[in-house]
Formats: structure tokens, C-alpha cells, sequence
């Protein structure tokens, strides 16, 4: 495989995450200039954002969560050259998953759709681990 083959799947995750930060932040922006929100009900982190805004903050921030355990995998998978096709057919099938949730999240936010979507990406990132686990401890 190719680095940028490789790489591609991972740069694709990272705009998704650059893309839901910029689209918050002005979000955020002209709540409070608008005067919906005052910073004293937010300084603490309280939940008083508008629902837009939220939505769209609350899926910046799942990118952080599981996507973190595809970046490591990801650049293990390059640095020990165990990335083959199987990882990046996986890998691809993760982001997809991805999208798709952040489209949900920040459009109907469905939680019976949403989810499942997430229930996905978490089984094929596992599935990728344990590949990755059983390569690196079989010498395969």
C-alpha cells in the first residue's frame, strides 16, 4: 500500500473534524453576539447553547473520541508496515461511518439512526485492532 493510500482515510477524518470546528465556531460566535447566550451561562461549560450550536459542537467533540484510537491504529498500522488491504478497506468503511454520523448528528439528529452508525464504526475500529493485534503478535 501506498502512503497516501494509507493517509487518505485519516486526512479525510481530520478535515470532518476541522470542518465541524469552523462550522461551530461562528455558531457559538453569533449566539453570543446575538445576545441568545451570555458567557456567564457558559463559562462552566453549562448546557445553555442554542440547539444548532450544540449539535454541532457535540459532534466536533465525538471526534475526539473514537477517531483517536484510528489515528494511533492508523499510524502504527504505516509505521510497522501492517497496513494492507484489509486495513484499508476497514479503514475507509470507519470514516464513511463517521461522516455519516456527523451528517446525522448535525442534521435530524436521530438517535436510532445515530447510533447504530456509531455502533458500527466502533465494531470495524475493534475489528481493526484485534487484525492489528494478532499481525504484530504473529509476525504475519
Amino acid at each position: 500500500m501506498s502512503l497516501q493510500a494509507i493517509l487518505l482515510p485519516l486526512f479525510v477524518e481530520v478535515i470532518l473534524t476541522f470542518v465541524l470546528l469552523f462550522w461551530a465556531a461562528p455558531l457559538r460566535s453569533h449566539a453570543l453576539r446575538s445576545g441568545a447566550v451570555r458567557p456567564e451561562d457558559i463559562a462552566l461549560r453549562q448546557p445553555n447553547w442554542p440547539k444548532r450550536a450544540t449539535q454541532v459542537a457535540n459532534s466536533y467533540g465525538n471526534q475526539f473520541e473514537l477517531p483517536v484510537l484510528f489515528y494511533v491504529l492508523t499510524i502504527l498500522a504505516l509505521v510497522t508496515r501492517k497496513a494492507g488491504i484489509v486495513f484499508l478497506v476497514l479503514a475507509w468503511i470507519f470514516v464513511v461511518f463517521r461522516l455519516l454520523h456527523a451528517f446525522v448528528h448535525t442534521t435530524s439528529n436521530k438517535v436510532n439512526v445515530r447510533g447504530p452508525l456509531f455502533g458500527v464504526s466502533a465494531v470495524v475500529l475493534a475489528v481493526m485492532w484485534f487484525i492489528y493485534i494478532i499481525e504484530v503478535f504473529t509476525g504475519t
